[in-house]
């Protein structure tokens, strides 16, 4: 269970303090406290289920960007039993630690695991870039895609990104041509693609890696163009319209699925997936399992088709004509 506290939980923090107060009181006196325990274990359930069930888009960001939310990494091991072995290196600049890859084994299947890396301390996070890749970091993951390609390896990547990095430096190595050539290519690989986003899927940076037979979305997280606080930033010119932001955006994953635009929800644990991450990450294997069940054995060329008709009907535009008519 985490220790840190999100603004709005604070009514469940208050409880645990008081749990914990409860126990250390057992202890010291000796006295038999068990049944008032349990009522105050119970209140903190139920509680935790009230405020979770009643989030609005912006406490759904904060959750999605929980310091103690499992990450890409902690994923990929749990899944494959820490069978993975990881790839480096894009084989023209550098090997970008914010994007991470490699193939792994699950469930008596080999494939390939691509995604984006925070780190879980201030210097981790520092060395990740925050999970903000640079050029080599897409061109490191299409070359892993093209490798699972040629092994006939099915591909999964976790999205969690606050974008793709901004720096001179990114796009002086060709920032927007990178992620443009991942979604080129992305749409035309000739072996299932599973992508998940398990944070923040932020602009290109979520896209660059984002295009896939299955797109899902675990239940509190985001996926937009542009984070509330630049939303609000441009438009209000600071950041105190985020939470209107966040409402207008339509982020979500309700609210991409009412849209079409991702294909499923991956449903959390009461409290988030930072609350229990071993049953997050079963649920994450179900789903993956589930997906690769109906996707490996599709013919490759109907599975290309229905992965390029599906992103192709996103955001349909009508001619005037057509309108008339």
């Amino acid at each position: 269970m985490s220790t840190n506290y999100l603004e709005f939980e604070a009514p469940i923090k208050e409880l645990n303090e008081q749990l914990v107060k409860m126990r250390e009181t057992e202890v010291k006196t000796t006295v038999d406290m068990s049944t008032a325990i349990r009522d105050i274990e119970k209140a903190i359930q139920e509680k935790t289920r009230e405020i979770y069930a009643n989030l609005d888009p912006w406490q759904r960001v904060q959750v999605s960007r929980h310091p103690d939310r499992p990450y890409t990494l902690q994923y990929i091991e749990h899944l494959t039993g820490h069978d993975f072995v990881e790839l480096h290196g894009d084989r023209t600049v550098k090997d970008d630690k914010a994007m991470v890859g490699g193939f792994g084994w699950m469930d008596g299947r080999s494939i390939m695991f691509i995604g984006q890396q925070k780190g879980n301390t201030t210097k981790l996070r520092q060395m990740r870039n925050f999970g903000m890749a640079n050029p080599e970091g897409y061109r490191k993951a299409l070359r892993l895609m093209k490798l699972a390609e040629k092994f006939n390896k099915p591909v999964v990547t976790f999205i969690d990104t606050p974008g793709a990095f901004p720096g001179l430096e990114a796009e002086e190595r060709g920032q927007g041509e990178a992620i443009a050539r991942n979604l080129y290519e992305m749409m035309r690989l000739k072996v299932p693609v599973v992508c998940i986003i398990i944070g923040e899927g932020a602009s290109g940076g979520a896209l660059g890696i984002g295009i896939g037979d299955r797109v899902l979305m675990l239940e509190n997280t985001w996926y937009s163009v542009i984070s509330p606080e630049s939303c609000s930033s441009i438009l209000w010119r600071n950041w105190d319209h985020k939470v209107d932001a966040a409402n207008a955006l339509k982020l979500t994953a309700e609210d991409m699925l009412s849209n079409r635009l991702i294909d499923g929800i991956i449903r959390e644990p009461v409290g988030g997936a930072h609350h229990d991450p071993a049953a997050m990450f079963e649920s994450v294997r179900k789903e993956i399992n589930k997906a690769l069940d109906v996707l490996i054995p599709m013919d490759t060329a109907e599975r290309n088709r229905q992965r390029i008709e599906k992103f192709c009907s996103m955001g349909v535009v009508l001619k005037a004509n057509d309108l008339k008519a």
